[in-house]
């Protein structure tokens, strides 16, 4: 058991040191989305439900097609990754870089990995419960969908889109700060609450 506790954090280590190396010339502009993410200042939320609010309006305005806004994207990722990594070495110069910013960043890199290994382990266990008992995975994925389908169909896809990419922005500096803890804490308060009540009418 600890050799292969040892191995699991070797193997995370050497992927930890490879995104590092991945996303060198990014790492001054991850620490500052880093900061703003984690609502750092008191005014980081707005920025970002201000930003997403602008980009969203315009393309709500513009009305691209599918074809387009997938175009548009795809060749803003290329121009981002061919000119952020000298532009930030222009602005903030690697003499700058130090320990503490190299320790958040490797922090970042190690977390992005437990992420990915977490992504693979659900689908993995998807995939087992449709080998071991495929009844429950066939209800669980129809069910699922379905419940996607009418959501999808009830609220306009821009609009949808916007709620969840706008939670997702916010998601960090509500952890960070511990709102989601705290709201989970008291919805588990609640249906413990709901759990007593039902066993007393039971007895």
């Amino acid at each position: 058991m600890a050799e292969s506790d040892n191995n699991s954090a070797n193997v995370l280590a050497q992927e930890t040191a490879q995104l590092e190396e991945q996303l060198q010339g990014w790492r001054e502009v991850i620490l500052a989305g880093d900061r703003v993410l984690r609502w750092e200042q008191l005014w980081f939320p707005g920025a970002l439900i201000g930003a997403s609010t602008l980009i969203f309006l315009l393309i709500y305005y513009l009305d691209p097609s599918v074809l387009t806004g997938v175009s548009c994207t795809v060749m803003l990722v290329c121009l981002a990754d061919y000119f952020v990594p000298t532009l930030a070495l222009k602005v903030f110069g690697s003499n700058k870089w130090t320990t503490e910013q190299q320790q958040r960043f490797h922090e970042i890199c190690s977390n992005l990995v437990k992420t990915e290994r977490r992504v693979v382990g659900w689908w993995k266990r998807l995939c087992s419960l449709k080998e071991e008992k495929p009844k429950v995975y066939f209800a669980s994925v129809i069910s699922g969908l379905l419940a996607v389908a009418w959501i999808g169909q009830q609220v306009h896809n821009l609009l949808l889109t916007y709620l969840i990419v706008s939670f997702l922005l916010l998601l960090p500096g509500l952890n960070r700060h511990g709102v989601i803890s705290k709201y989970t804490a008291m919805a588990k308060r609640e249906i413990n609450k709901l759990l007593k009540q039902k066993e007393k009418k039971n007895e």
